[in-house]
């Protein structure tokens, strides 16, 4: 079984929580509705299935569908992730922020969701494999596009471009991201 550390999973539930006016019961199933009502613990592991599940309720009610929409929503989880890790942050120095992220993504997830590759300067790839259904992973890859383009922005990267060079949703093998700056 996959799992994902609360840190990460607090967020869905905070927008799901902040959008009363939706019936999440239609979305959700019974195990996933004690989640929003229980504190999440940022230092515990949470089901990865559960996580999809959140992840597919808020593309479908708070984002209509539309996947792009999740890119700015990557951008705004940077600097809550820096601030509870501010060891993630290298100032000056893209690519050391990019190694130590590499570090810490296992205390994110406990399986390979994102792998930092072939670093250098004003480059990386990185591969995303988060083994959900299309319209979750596809999501996550554009959270993910937003996440890194923050993450570079701050680290102190100029004029970053992100392009998927690779789409596991659309038959790829993989979901490759290639970042440049």
């Amino acid at each position: 079984m996959r799992n994902v550390r609360g840190v990460l999973f607090a967020d869905y539930v905070r927008m799901i929580r902040a959008n009363k006016n939706v019936d999440w019961a239609r979305r959700l199933t019974a195990e996933d509705l004690p989640y929003l009502e229980q504190r999440i613990d940022s230092d515990a592991w949470y089901p990865m299935a559960a996580f999809e599940r959140l992840g597919d309720a808020i593309l479908a009610e708070i984002a209509g569908g539309r996947v792009e929409a999740a890119r700015p929503w990557g951008k705004l989880s940077v600097d809550a992730l820096c601030a509870a890790h501010p060891s993630l942050l290298a100032p000056g120095d893209p690519v050391e922020t990019l190694y130590r992220f590499g570090v810490l993504r296992s205390t994110f997830f406990d399986f390979d969701a994102l792998e930092v590759l072939g670093c250098s300067e004003g480059r990386a790839d990185v591969v995303i494999r988060f083994h959900m259904g299309d319209p979750a992973e596809e999501a996550a890859s554009h959270q993910t596009v937003g996440f890194f383009e923050r993450l570079l922005e701050i680290a102190g990267a100029k004029d970053v471009k992100a392009d998927f060079a690779e789409r596991a949703w659309a038959g790829d093998p993989r979901t490759l991201l290639e970042l440049r700056w």
